[in-house]
């Protein structure tokens, strides 16, 4: 089963750390970073996918999906 996650928050290093995390624990991107600009909070906004192969469990939509 293929996971799917998007990870965003702020542009600064608390995303790429975020980002880098994700990866070290076997998830994958997937597709190219987002930018954006939030006007509410005037602050520029990133976003990334990331995907992991969970093998031999069910979907729980109940279950984080850190924990498959």
């Amino acid at each position: 089963m293929l996971i799917y996650r998007f990870l965003t928050g702020e542009d600064d290093a608390s995303f790429c750390h975020k980002v880098t995390k994700a990866l070290s624990e076997g998830w994958q991107l997937h597709g190219s970073p987002t930018y954006a600009y939030d006007a509410v909070a005037k602050k520029m906004k990133c976003g990334q996918a990331v995907t992991r192969v969970a093998r031999d469990q069910p979907y729980d939509p109940n279950k984080k999906l850190v924990d498959f």
